[in-house]
């Protein structure tokens, strides 16, 4: 239980602390990407409380967290260039949505370490 707490009050404290101004918005986003455990449904059973995700789940392997490293640094490489309100905010989205799922594999890798 308190695994799944964590889930929504590290996204929160993070939202609250760093995107103070835009804070809804941010928690909002971070939260949505706790759709990426829609890829336990692929596994039988479907719930197992002593097996390690990462690794296991087809959106919680090395690679799939490699795409979500880039989803959250790659906007930084486009910070420096001239880009369109529109743009940035496409960007300022990306990059929460690839910090959502790292603090995700980050927590579900806790599990792997007790």
């Amino acid at each position: 239980m308190l695994h799944i707490l964590l889930h929504f009050i590290v996204p929160l404290i993070i939202a609250r602390v760093f995107y103070r101004k835009k804070w809804k918005s941010a928690f909002l986003i971070l939260i949505a990407t706790m759709i990426v455990d829609a890829d336990h449904l692929l596994a039988d059973p479907v719930y197992n409380a002593n097996r390690c995700s990462i690794g296991f789940h087809p959106l919680h392997t090395v690679w799939a967290i490699v795409i979500y490293i880039l989803m959250f640094l790659v906007p930084y490489y486009f910070k420096s260039a001239k880009l369109s309100e529109i743009e940035e905010k496409w960007n300022r989205r990306i990059q929460l949505a690839g910090l959502g799922l790292l603090i995700h594999m980050i927590l579900d890798g806790l599990d792997c370490l007790i």
